[in-house]
């Protein structure tokens, strides 16, 4: 069996979303035609899926998250916050800080006093 690949996302022709028309069973050949929406996950890349699995195995634990990623807790949210508005569910540029919360993490020794200044810089 020859692998699996992602549809395209877009018209390579005129760059407009494109849907999917048809679906197939590999077994008997059973053949669907129609107009079907894109499931939205189906466009992140395999990274993307990976650190969205690490973080629902997770619990939501960002600290997990940014172990797996072996990058610093600023980074990790910056790249949690792309891939959210790369699902449309944030806009782009990431959340707001809340700033009580980040001095709150640094008293505590959740932060460091890099990774609090680096959430607190516009």
């Amino acid at each position: 069996m020859s692998p699996l690949h992602r549809p395209p996302r877009a018209c390579p022709v005129c760059s407009a979303e494109l849907v999917v028309s048809g679906c197939g069973c590999p077994d008997c050949g059973t053949g669907i035609s129609g107009r079907f929406r894109m499931c939205p996950y189906c466009a992140l890349s395999d990274e993307d899926l990976e650190m969205l699995r690490v973080f629902l195995v997770s619990r939501g634990n960002m600290r997990e998250l940014e172990r797996h990623l072996g990058v610093s807790y600023p980074t990790t949210r910056a790249r949690f916050a792309d891939l959210l508005a790369r699902l449309g569910l944030e806009e782009p540029g990431g959340a707001d800080v809340d700033r009580d919360k980040v001095l709150a993490d640094l008293a505590a020794g959740r932060l460091t006093v890099d990774e609090a200044e680096a959430l607190l810089q516009p």
